[in-house]
């Protein structure tokens, strides 16, 4: 088919509006809404209502919330913009990269969508993807919506028993992995657990032989024409915006992780918040560092791109000095990444200086940003740095903007996004605010619950719907937070909570250190602040030095660790949050 024939085919195409289905074993979950006709008009108010109903038509109202989807957008960019690049995916190491444009995407998403109908996936299934960076991720993402299935994003270094816990929680019927990843198998495991798991009806493997068992992805899902074939029975079977979407595991820091369930709107009102922020439009090129199967990936990624109608870039493996070709190559507007990659983002671009006059945002999150960072980013790059704060459960909730100080990435995690509201609580009572204690949220993006564990949910909420986000954090004097520390770490002196993450951050510049966290060796408020460092070289840091290089970045005395220790590797969660727990029991009171 050509491409005007197949433009002419989605011009005539309108998105097909069906009635919400339940979706199988999901609770009934505080928060799930169906798009409900003549919503009652509700003044615009800061704080929102308390009232639930209240807020939800304000939701809609605001347009955090919408009758449209995802798919839609993607309709839409294809109709209006068809050969505009929507993706480039770079494979390192076969020096290439893949691209799709608008309707390249569309026909494809339309394509996966019949693959999997072909599978026997329906509307309320789950279908799992384990996959590294690639542009299969993205048509995967659109078609599940279009079958009406629940997408479960799981990256590829997933332990086999992980992998087991969230297919069988799930009872995904389809996972779609890669052939093998860092030297594992993953195409053999996942035959394996097929074999063990009644509900996992078929594995797709990509890339290299699929083993018996397992069905080749591409010739299953790129090489034949299943959109011509189930066009007809695709009809009706859309995901609605308040359907459920997603299911995003939690980094499980302190026991088996809990599968995070979104909707599209959930999503949006999130996203919408972020882009708002930023005044992204459609020349958004966004060059993302983070995993697609993370929020972070699809959602301020993939999703945000597609709704503005954007471009995103990003590559397959881990190579953080080689960012700044895809930035130059596309021309990004917009880099995101965590500061330990933006740090080695800056450094190579001091060594090998390249064209990125481009960028205009430098965005970060999953920890503290320090001065030093935004110095070497604006030096190198010759763009802002912004801050932002969020989680699973919620998607990007605070945000440094546009109308503060340059440097105040380095001070703050920035104000909450319209949709959502934060306030701060004494960490023994929450019904008394404080400058610093616990950090609660509530809004449009709050996650529709934890799939199958509602009653581990409902003790995360208060009564009006605030959420227990686990972190203490502090007022920043404009309306916003900074993060100190989860809350299940604090270490305490004079009464005052240890900024660890922020102390954290800044041991972690030591020349001497590859990596460091702080913990209290038996989880009490009054422990000794004990460091866990794993060097950078064969010469070890000592406690002094550690001491002496907080002292010069003006730390307060009372907050410097009083014990060292020192480990070859840190051990550390599915998505590389550092399991402290593990820590204590290596080095607890001695």
């Amino acid at each position: 088919m050509t491409a005007t024939a197949i433009e002419s085919e989605i011009v005539a195409k309108s998105p097909v509006v069906t009635e919400a289905r339940p979706i199988k074993d999901v609770p009934v979950v505080d928060g799930v809404v169906m798009i409900r006709q003549n919503m009652p008009t509700v003044p615009i108010t800061r704080p929102l209502p308390d009232d639930r109903a209240a807020r939800e038509a304000l939701y809609y109202q605001r347009g955090w919330w919408r009758t449209e989807t995802f798919l839609d957008d993607l309709r839409r960019q294809a109709r209006t913009r068809p050969h505009k690049l929507a993706v480039a995916a770079r494979r390192l190491r076969e020096a290439r990269t893949d691209t799709l444009d608008y309707i390249e995407l569309r026909r494809l998403t339309d394509r996966f969508a019949g693959a999997l109908v072909e599978l026997g996936v329906r509307p309320g299934d789950f279908v799992a993807v384990q996959l590294p960076n690639r542009w299969e991720m993205v048509p995967l993402l659109y078609a599940c919506i279009r079958v009406g299935a629940v997408i479960c994003p799981i990256g590829p270094t997933t332990p086999e028993d992980a992998l087991r816990h969230r297919l069988s929680l799930t009872e995904a019927r389809v996972l779609v992995t890669i052939s093998e990843w860092e030297g594992t198998s993953l195409a053999k495991s996942a035959v394996t657990l097929r074999e063990e798991l009644d509900s996992l009806e078929h594995v797709a493997v990509i890339d290299g032989h699929a083993p018996e068992g397992a069905l080749g992805f591409r010739d299953h899902f790129i090489d034949q024409t299943w959109e011509d074939v189930h066009n007809d029975d695709l009809d009706g079977l859309e995901l609605r915006p308040d359907d459920p979407f997603v299911v995003l595991f939690t980094s499980g820091t302190t026991g088996e992780s809990k599968g995070v369930l979104h909707s599209q709107n959930t999503i949006h009102s999130a996203i919408r918040g972020y882009v708002d922020t930023f005044l992204l439009d459609e020349h958004l090129v966004a060059a993302v560092t983070t995993p697609l199967v993370h929020y972070s990936g699809f959602g301020q990624g993939v999703l945000a791109s597609v709704m503005l109608g954007g471009t995103i870039a990003f590559q397959d493996r881990r190579k953080n000095e080689a960012l700044l070709d895809l930035v130059q190559k596309y021309g990004a507007t917009l880099l995101y990444g965590p500061p330990p990659t933006l740090t080695d983002i800056a450094q190579s671009q001091r060594t090998e200086p390249r064209d990125v006059s481009t960028l205009r945002h430098v965005v970060t999150g999953s920890a503290q940003v320090l001065q030093p960072l935004v110095d070497d980013l604006r030096a190198t790059l010759g763009a802002r740095t912004y801050s932002l704060w969020g989680m699973s459960e919620n998607g990007p909730v605070t945000i440094t903007k546009l109308d503060y100080n340059q440097d105040w990435a380095a001070h703050s995690n920035g104000r909450p996004i319209d949709a959502m509201e934060i306030r701060i609580d004494k960490c023994i009572n929450p019904t008394e605010r404080a400058a610093v204690g616990r950090l609660r949220v509530r809004g449009a993006s709050q996650a529709l619950g934890y799939f199958r564990r509602e009653a581990e949910y409902q003790e995360k909420l208060l009564d009006d719907s605030w959420f227990d986000t686990g972190d203490v954090a502090r007022d920043d004097g404009r309306g916003g937070i900074r993060i100190l520390c989860r809350a299940g770490d604090a270490i305490k002196r004079d009464g005052q909570v240890v900024p660890l993450a922020e102390i954290e951050s800044i041991i972690n510049r030591h020349p001497k250190v590859a990596e460091a966290t702080l913990v209290g060796p038996t989880g009490r408020v009054e422990d000794p602040i004990l460091a866990v460092v794993v060097p950078s070289g064969d010469i070890h840091p000592t406690l002094d030095e550690i001491r002496a290089h907080l002292r010069e970045a003006d730390q307060d005395e009372r907050f410097l660790p009083e014990r060292l220790e020192v480990i070859d590797v840190m051990p550390k969660t599915l998505t590389g949050k550092v399991r402290k727990a593990t820590l204590r029991q290596m080095f607890g009171e001695r």
